[in-house]
């Protein structure tokens, strides 16, 4: 049976940040991930989860706050020194709040000078953090226009190509529909790279109900698979996030 987390950046949205980590309990999630998580002291974070007992699946690099800041550094000739340094700081939170894996974001860049600095700075950020989960995702151009990985083939080869044990696939399952118009297809081929997995529902990444992607069958596929991980529900509610756990319910039953 897969095992769900909430996405506190996109879920429960109706509450401030520091109360939705309740809300996910209440409702039934043993786990949440948060994308930026840093405009917070991590020692409250960490202390609203452990008084919740709830599991930390992942946080983003960089630091700054996804509103109004860039979506990464990884493949952006000239701000290596820069991506070092935040790499560390977010490093630093996530260890402390027991973090399973970090998403590595590659930012806005194309060309061949982008993608040999691509593969360099997650080289050394394998490197860096041997003992942490980390991952790449393709993320649609519709979505983020001009974002280095829009392409399962290219990541999977720039993953061949780093070549580090602890750096593996993020597949979100609304990006994957979108970019390949295919996401169990996606799935099939892709899942012996993957180390995270995220769900919503396209074309308006809404709830991860029956429509282009058959979720039951996909979450039926990742079962047999044998992933073990966490697939975390990363969507925009239609209206309150409550009022739309139906799919939860079922899945988790």
């Amino acid at each position: 049976m897969p095992k769900f987390a909430a996405n506190l950046s996109f879920l429960f949205k109706e509450y401030p940040f520091l109360e939705r980590f309740a809300e996910a309990k209440a409702c039934g999630f043993k786990a949440v991930e948060v994308l930026f998580p840093y405009d917070e002291p991590a020692s409250e974070v960490a202390k609203r989860m452990a008084d919740l007992n709830l599991k930390m699946v992942l946080i983003n690099v960089p630091p700054p706050n996804y509103t109004g800041g860039e979506r990464g550094f990884a493949a952006v000739p000239g701000l290596e020194e820069r991506f070092k340094r935040d790499f560390k700081r977010a490093l630093r939170y996530a260890q402390f709040l027991g973090a399973e894996h970090m998403h590595i974001m590659a930012g806005k860049a194309k060309g061949v000078v982008a993608l040999e600095t691509y593969k360099r700075n997650l080289k050394w950020a394998a490197q860096e953090a041997p003992k942490m989960s980390l991952t790449i995702e393709p993320i649609n151009e519709g979505d983020m226009p001009g974002y280095f990985l829009s392409d399962f083939d290219r990541a999977v080869e720039i993953l061949n190509d780093v070549a580090e044990l602890n750096l593996g696939l993020q597949f979100d399952a609304y990006h994957a529909q979108i970019i390949t118009g295919d996401a169990m297809a996606a799935w099939d081929k892709y899942a012996p790279y993957v180390r995270h997995i995220q769900i919503a529902g396209p074309p308006d990444r809404h709830e991860p109900i029956k429509g282009l992607i058959d979720f039951p069958e996909f979450f039926r596929r990742v079962d047999e698979s044998g992933y073990t991980g966490w697939i975390s529900a990363e969507y925009t509610p239609k209206k309150r996030t409550e009022d739309g756990l139906e799919w939860f319910r079922q899945a988790s039953s």
